[in-house]
């Protein structure tokens, strides 16, 4: 379905028959990812979680990326200075993407994949649920980072 997740009738639409919604959000690469803040995550997502909560659609997997939230600072020195002078402008927004979805209502869960690659998919992945295993790595984005079709339906359906 096209259209653009800043806009509740878009977001109204986008819920109509469904029970749970994955929320994954991006920006162009560019010079103004660096130099520019952005408010994208967080606009995006109190439409969202507004709209959800209206329709009463109550799960959510919010997907954003290792080193926001609670995970800043655990990707060790080199990833950890990468992330901030490329981009910390997005990754503060996605604090606050992250902060709203904590406060809502919503049955939500927040993934946070690590470094995404082009490389092939893999049988290799795992989640990391304990902050004293954090570590930064790679996934291949035709992996997700997401779990199998059947682990998201048992995931969806506890």
């Amino acid at each position: 379905m096209a259209g653009n997740a800043l806009e509740m009738s878009t977001m109204k639409r986008a819920l109509t028959g469904i029970d749970a919604v994955t929320q994954s959000l991006g920006v162009s690469a560019g010079p103004e990812i660096i130099f520019e803040p952005t408010r994208l995550f967080s606009k995006a997502t109190q439409v969202l979680v507004t709209a959800m909560q209206e329709a009463r659609v109550k799960r959510l997997i919010c997907v954003t990326g290792f080193g926001a939230g609670d995970s800043r600072g655990s990707g060790g020195f080199l990833y950890n200075v990468a992330l901030h002078l490329l981009l910390g402008r997005i990754y503060d927004d996605k604090d606050v993407q992250e902060r709203i979805v904590r406060r809502s209502k919503l049955d939500w869960v927040i993934v946070r994949p690590v470094i995404l690659t082009s490389g092939p998919k893999t049988k290799a992945y795992r989640a990391l649920v304990d902050p004293r295993d954090w570590t930064c790595g790679f996934i291949s984005r035709q992996r997700g980072g997401f779990p199998r079709q059947a682990d998201r339906q048992r995931l969806l359906s506890a």
